[in-house]
């Protein structure tokens, strides 16, 4: 069977190095299973792959959606899979390289089987967060599903709201519907097409701060601040202070880590110091998240 290579490991680690010697090495190409680098305009902040690295390697899934596209893990494996019997057909190797946990997942294990949400309770659960913010939306979830509160990003309110939609609409926790071995598919190679081998790239936990303590640094050299200015403003993102009372809801494409803190920055409520210290703060937070989440998969 034709094999799927796998680079896990935490932002920053080196994996798109490693992805790059091994597709030059097996002579194939390379796909990104990360949900921001999907976008275009984002290349700084998201760390993607340089124009000279997609010149020598052909990498999918970079740069091909607009801002203001909605793109989800469901897509993505639907996307890639059909990629893939494409590539296979070439092919005997193909690389997968990414941060994001459920893209990964989504292709190499299937889908959860969750339920679909009316388009009231989406709504209703939507106004109710643009009404009372972050904090009730981390309440609801605390208290409708505390074993899926351990495991989510607490500040990502895309995911958060998810998890109150899909409860209110079935009545069960959302966690029941992620729990290995109960609603989760699981793919046979044979199903799939395709073997999966995953390597898994780590480093001391020092060092790879370290690493991305520096990363940060080298991204605003690079432009990072024009970058994420470019991508409100093309969001119709103001930055000006928002009134008092005022809340908002950042569009997925940019509410991650190294563009949701310079908004504040940019609204003039703290340093570009400050900003800096909670991308680089963030992102720890995001590896340690990442190591957690694979260290727990079989």
């Amino acid at each position: 069977m034709p094999t799927l290579v796998v680079i896990l490991g935490p932002t920053g680690v080196g994996k798109t190095e490693l992805s790059l010697q091994l597709a030059e090495e097996y002579a194939c190409p390379i796909i990104s299973a990360d949900s921001r680098q999907i976008y275009r305009d984002l290349p700084i902040g998201t760390a993607a792959p340089t124009l000279e690295e997609q010149n020598k390697i052909k990498h999918y899934f970079i740069g091909c959606k607009e801002l203001t596209e909605t793109y989800n893990a469901g897509q993505f494996a639907r996307d890639c899979n059909i990629l893939l019997k494409y590539l296979f057909q070439t092919y005997q190797r193909v690389v997968m390289v990414g941060g994001s946990m459920m893209y990964i997942d989504a292709v190499c294990k299937g889908l959860d089987d969750i339920p679909d949400v009316p388009a009231p309770i989406r709504e209703e659960v939507q106004k109710q967060y643009l009404e009372k913010g972050l904090p009730w939306l981390q309440d609801e979830v605390k208290r409708l599903d505390p074993t899926y509160w351990q495991e989510v990003d607490q500040l990502n309110p895309q995911r958060l709201m998810h998890c109150v939609e899909v409860t209110r609409a079935s009545g069960l926790p959302y966690s029941t519907f992620r729990k290995k071995g109960t609603l989760r598919t699981e793919i046979s190679a044979e199903e799939r097409g395709f073997e999966v081998e995953y390597h898994m790239v780590e480093r001391p936990r020092e060092e790879l701060y370290q690493r991305i303590n520096l990363r940060v640094h080298k991204m605003i050299e690079a432009g990072l601040l024009e970058e994420a200015k470019k991508a409100f403003l093309t969001l119709g993102i103001s930055l000006q202070p928002l009134a008092e009372g005022q809340k908002e809801s950042l569009p997925n494409s940019i509410n991650t880590v190294g563009y949701k803190e310079l908004l504040p920055y940019f609204r003039g409520e703290y340093t570009l110091e400050r900003a800096i210290e909670l991308i680089q703060q963030n992102s720890r937070h995001y590896a340690k998240r990442q190591m957690t989440w694979w260290r727990r998969q079989s």
